[in-house]
């Protein structure tokens, strides 16, 4: 159980993507398709001429994004309902429509998974450096039943470069690149290297990156502790293809020595994940199957990085062992020219240990170990049935049905002790783990969720400059392992569980009910005939979770944090994003000029409490002027968000006031050689973030004035990259 690691990861993510901004699209391969029907969809890509297919998220890139950050979830940053939840430098939790976290589901290489760490330090996103996406596909709200289940708002699939083949009797064919980025806020620096050789029929490559960061400044010259990182990501991939069939087989380490988190009590000081996946891709008289495996073992450790000011002698030790397996397997079937069906069937296992070692010399962390969760495992079995018809022209309908059945349980736990330390008196008396520990090997802990999600879709194209959609999706979630079986009471115990950014403390409930989304969406596009001029996208939705898993205040903590039960409340969830793209000008002499830009919004409530749901995104807009002319390729963005005002009282969230800020790229490639140079934040304003959570951090050490406020957003950031192929 103590050994580092070992390997995994798999499967696949057939989805499209959701109402998403014209432009939005990478000349790397970042893709965002057009949200629509599975086969009428598209995912652009930089030379098909259509507006859509731009030159990068936000006019940015792919290429100038990588610059820009060690976030892989920072690529999806100005895409349509896309928000991000504060975490570690590179650890960005997601979240779609106003749902986040596990909400999500996120696939790597077609495989999701599951958080090794009670703060989710390592997050799926993390597992995958920016370096090594090839393709990012998103589909957000109305999901069909294909894309996967057990989340509520929509499905983020990322994946890394194929297998590269060498063309029909060729010779065998050899490439490679080098690059190499740095950021000035932080002196962050990124290292990068590909190599693959092939034949036409088998192929083998090799990816790896180095990528570290010291503590950002805010725009004020404050230094925000807990934001350094250092990470390296490893993999190697073999392909063989004849006939129509291809196999793909992919393993890596990626080692992760720190990472510092400003909004939480603990940091991440080590974390080793290993992985192996295999994928098959045939064709067949009959249609096509895609079949994936994968698996994943993650060890991850934390403590207190000394810019914490921990003064705990030895901190305080925490493990956390993960293993992830599973399959997944789709049929597509044409059964005639109006008629798709498809068909899947998949299985997921997580299997996870989290215990704190004792302390020597402490009182009150031994003599025993802590075991948070223990023999904890969470299988789950879906299966789906999907059938796409083309009515006409005009009209296109979807309609799936899926089952998820969950089974989850967990053993029998232990507190740091099981008598009060002596000579403690009153502090002893308040403790209450070890009574939490037997009441809890007292009672049963198997749960079984049998769980259905049904997605109905409708298109209907009028005239070739106009289209609407329309739809309604049930998608249900069961409780993740921390969620249900994270039993400490305890001051202490209590706040080491807990992924949302506010530094208090988490109880987990082994009664929570699945949450159960009831979205209603329509999402109306009107454009020019060629989409290549104009476009302008308007999607409004509505979601209505049944059980959504929100907190009830069970007490209080030191200096004003609280300790919170995850409880089944009812919750509705209103919004909408707008998107519009157009070719301003274009001039073989001068280049071309293109302005694009997105608007999102969303409002949350507890229907039974009334309060506002957390992490609610406020009003904010990102409006970006592109220029393109030969080889050069550059981009001018505001971003601007409205104040936060409507935060939810039971967690003590913050208000954080409105901002803009004014982000400068440009690129210039010709041959084998790419040079990206920009500026974000260049006014270096002072700004905080909306969804950062809680500046712990700066708070324990005492430089936040003895209150704990927001975190603060990076000041102004100077960055340059080079990219050598060969």
């Amino acid at each position: 159980m103590m050994s580092r690691y070992a390997a995994a990861d798999a499967l696949r993510a057939a989805l499209l993507s959701s109402a998403a901004l014209a432009g939005l699209l990478s000349t790397d391969t970042l893709a965002q398709a057009v949200h629509s029907l599975p086969t009428i969809s598209v995912t652009a890509g930089p030379d098909d001429g259509a507006l859509l297919s731009g030159d990068g998220l936000g006019g940015a890139g792919l290429a100038a994004r990588r610059v820009s950050t060690g976030d892989t979830a920072a690529l999806l940053r100005g895409l349509a309902g896309v928000s991000l939840n504060g975490n570690g430098g590179v650890s960005s939790l997601p979240a779609l429509n106003g749902l986040g976290a596990d909400r999500v589901n996120v696939l790597v290489d077609g495989a999701p998974i599951a958080p090794a760490c009670p703060n989710q330090m390592n997050p799926a996103l993390s597992a995958i450096a920016p370096t090594r996406v090839s393709k990012v596909e998103v589909l957000a709200g109305i999901t069909p039943v294909s894309a996967g289940g057990d989340s509520l708002s929509g499905t983020i699939s990322v994946e890394s470069a194929p297998p590269v083949f060498a063309a029909p009797g060729e010779a065998p064919h050899t490439e490679g690149k080098l690059s190499a980025f740095y950021r000035s806020n932080g002196r962050g620096a990124t290292g990068a290297a590909e190599a693959a050789v092939a034949d036409d029929s088998f192929s083998l490559g090799y990816n790896g990156s180095w990528s570290r960061a010291g503590n950002y400044k805010a725009g004020n010259g404050q230094t925000v502790r807990s934001t350094l990182y250092n990470v390296q990501d490893n993999a190697v991939t073999f392909g063989a293809r004849r006939d129509g069939h291809q196999v793909t087989l992919q393993g890596g380490i990626q080692t992760m020595p720190y990472q510092g988190f400003p909004t939480q009590r603990m940091d991440l000081t080590d974390n080793h994940s290993a992985f192996i996946n295999g994928r098959y891709e045939g064709a067949f008289d009959w249609g096509t199957l895609d079949a994936r495996a994968n698996w994943r073992r993650t060890r991850h450790t934390m403590n207190f990085l000394e810019d914490k000011g921990g003064t705990a002698k030895g901190g305080m030790p925490m493990d956390t062992l993960t293993t992830d397996a599973g399959y997944s397997v789709k049929a597509t079937l044409p059964l005639s020219a109006r008629d798709t069906l498809r068909i899947g069937n998949e299985f997921r296992h997580t299997g996870l240990d989290d215990w704190w070692d004792p302390v020597a010399g402490s009182m009150m962390m031994g003599p025993l170990t802590y075991w948070n969760v223990k023999g904890g495992t969470r299988n789950r079995v879906g299966t789906f049935a999907e059938w796409e018809a083309n009515w006409s022209p005009e009209w296109t309908t979807l309609l799936g049905a899926r089952n998820d059945v969950v089974w989850m349980d967990a053993g029998a736990v232990q507190p740091y002790s099981w008598q009060n330390p002596i000579g403690m008196g009153m502090m002893a008396m308040a403790n209450p783990d070890a009574a939490d520990a037997r009441a809890f090997n007292a009672r049963g802990h198997a749960r079984t969720d049998v769980n259905f999600d049904v997605t109905a879709l409708v298109r209907h194209t009028p005239s070739d400059t106009s289209a609407i959609e329309a739809g309604y999706a049930r998608k249900t979630r069961s409780p993740n392992l921390y969620e249900r079986y994270a039993w400490g009471t305890g001051g202490m115990s209590s706040s080491m569980n807990g992924w949302f950014g506010d530094a208090n403390g988490y109880v987990g409930n082994p009664d929570l009910k699945p949450e159960v989304a009831n979205t209603v969406s329509t999402t109306l596009s009107l454009h020019d005939a060629t989409h290549k001029a104009w476009e302008v996208k308007l999607t409004p939705y509505y979601t209505y979770v049944q059980n959504f898993i929100d907190v009830e205040r069970i007490g209080t903590l030191s200096n004003g944090f609280v300790k919170l039960r995850f409880a089944n409340h009812d919750a509705v969830l209103v919004g909408a994003n707008l998107s519009a793209a157009s070719r301003v000008y274009e001039d073989e002499d001068i280049g071309a000029f293109r302005l694009s830009g997105v608007v999102g919004w969303v409002h949350g409530r507890n229907l039974d409490t009334g309060d506002a749901l957390y992490h609610m995104m406020p009003l904010n807009a990102l409006l970006t002027m592109e220029h393109r002319l030969g080889g050069w390729s550059s981009a001018v963005e505001v971003q601007a968000t409205a104040r936060k005002e409507r935060v939810e009282a039971a967690r003590n969230e913050p208000k954080t006031p409105g901002y803009a800020l004014v982000n400068l790229r440009t690129g210039y490639e010709w041959g084998n050689v790419r040079i990206d140079a920009g500026v974000e934040n260049l006014l270096d304003q002072h700004y905080y973030l909306p969804l950062g959570g809680v500046a712990y951090a700066d708070y324990r050490a005492g430089g936040s004035g003895g209150t704990v406020g927001a975190l603060p957003g990076a000041g102004r950031s100077f960055m340059a990259g080079v990219t050598v192929k060969f």
